[in-house]
């Protein structure tokens, strides 16, 4: 199964959503020691950012690495046209983990703008509980936060803070390290929620090519009952993995909430 980009217009007048991820990326994955360097912020697609993310949204950012750890203040980003970047120098050779998450908003959408949305993402079960519980032709507003993740090699020797959990509301935890594959090993994540392995749930994949944007070679699969999700990288470039889970709220005015993760790494 494919997701296909497009635009909706509100009910809220001349206001356009679309549906914007949030990357944490890289000119290269593969980084040498005590090298300074930069993340960047792509709020869009994988190849394309629309708008720039304010570091007053920014929080939990770090970077973890052997004997390494790095949480950014204010000063350590600049932002340039639509992209948010974060500056910071690597230290010790190994497998390091980057990450930041965004403070919630809320989006208010008419009902076909949200099931058009529900059904983009391939959120089956919030579709089919909003049609049981007779909420298919209501508005709908929304709780939205993302949390994105990196995998950096430094030098040539690997190590395992690449798997450590960042805390986040929703995260991939790398099971295996993708520096250490071939072309066509598989690599394993976990997905969790809250700390808790999310089964069954949906999770879209693809890499970046030249002259296409990512989304147009994007398959999706399913975590299987332990949370576990695993792809096989075919071709060298760089790769996302990404999901949104959503769930129904009563509280602080708001229907739904979000969380977004997406997790972006290189093959060689």
């Amino acid at each position: 199964m494919k997701r296909i980009l497009f635009s909706i217009a509100l009910v809220l007048g001349v206001f356009v959503f679309s549906s914007h991820e949030l990357f944490l990326k890289t000119d290269s994955h593969f980084l040498k020691p005590n090298m300074a360097t930069q993340l960047y912020l792509l709020n869009g697609t994988f190849d394309k950012s629309e708008n720039a993310i304010t570091t007053d949204r920014i929080i939990n950012a770090k970077i973890i690495g052997p004997d390494y750890l790095f949480e950014p203040t204010e000063s350590h980003y600049n932002i340039n046209g639509n992209i948010t970047y974060l500056n910071f120098s690597t230290e010790d050779e190994g497998t390091y983990m980057a990450g930041i998450s965004t403070l919630p908003r809320v989006l208010e959408m008419d009902a076909k703008a949200f099931n058009d949305y529900l059904e983009h993402e391939g959120l089956e079960e919030t579709i089919a509980e909003r049609k049981k519980e007779g909420l298919i032709n209501e508005k709908a507003k929304e709780r939205y936060s993302k949390h994105v993740k990196s995998i950096l090699q430094v030098g040539d020797k690997t190590s395992i803070d690449f798997m450590k959990p960042l805390n986040y509301p929703i995260e991939f935890i790398p099971l295996n390290n993708p520096f250490e594959i071939k072309m066509g090993d598989a690599v394993a994540f976990k997905l969790l929620r809250n700390g808790k392995p999310l089964p069954n749930h949906i999770v879209h994949y693809s890499i970046s090519k030249p002259g296409q944007d990512a989304h147009e070679n994007e398959n999706s699969t399913k975590t299987n009952k332990n949370g576990i999700v695993t792809m096989i990288p075919n071709e060298s470039g760089k790769w996302y993995v990404a999901t949104i889970h959503m769930e129904k709220k009563s509280e602080g005015g708001i229907d739904y909430e979000s969380n977004w993760a997406t997790l972006t790494f290189e093959i060689k």
